[in-house]
């Protein structure tokens, strides 16, 4: 875990720089490892980006994907959603119980337009 932990200000810095970021989740410490709502053995990571396509290219076009392509050498492997995206209102800051309604949502219905995944995203509300 030290190697990922290592890295964690690195990856935070470069979300923050990147275009259509705009919020995420963290303690007085600057991350989110700390917080242990979902269990002391489950790490939270929440964000708000401009759009779906902004929070794509961070997560899969940037140098956040080298260290999570190495994520199989520090977390065990997890059946099931664990991350689930969902619109939310201008200047809306998500709290950890409303994640946890989402991915509640996503587990029981599936993606749809109040949870869904990057592989079946619905557009933003009008």
């Amino acid at each position: 875990m030290r190697e990922f932990v290592d890295n964690l200000d690195r990856v935070n810095e470069m979300a923050e720089a990147t275009p259509g970021f705009i919020w995420r989740l963290q303690t007085e410490a600057g991350d989110a490892t700390g917080i242990d709502y979902f269990g002391a053995d489950t790490i939270v990571n929440m964000s708000v980006w401009r759009d779906i396509e902004s929070l794509h290219g961070f997560v899969y076009r940037s140098g956040h994907t080298g260290v999570m392509s190495r994520r199989k050498e520090w977390f065990e492997r997890f059946e099931g959603a664990y991350t689930v995206l969902w619109w939310v209102e201008q200047d809306h800051t998500p709290s950890l119980e409303e994640s946890e309604l989402r991915l509640n949502i996503l587990k029981e219905h599936g993606p749809t337009a109040a949870a869904f995944t990057f592989k079946q995203a619905f557009p933003p509300p009008i």
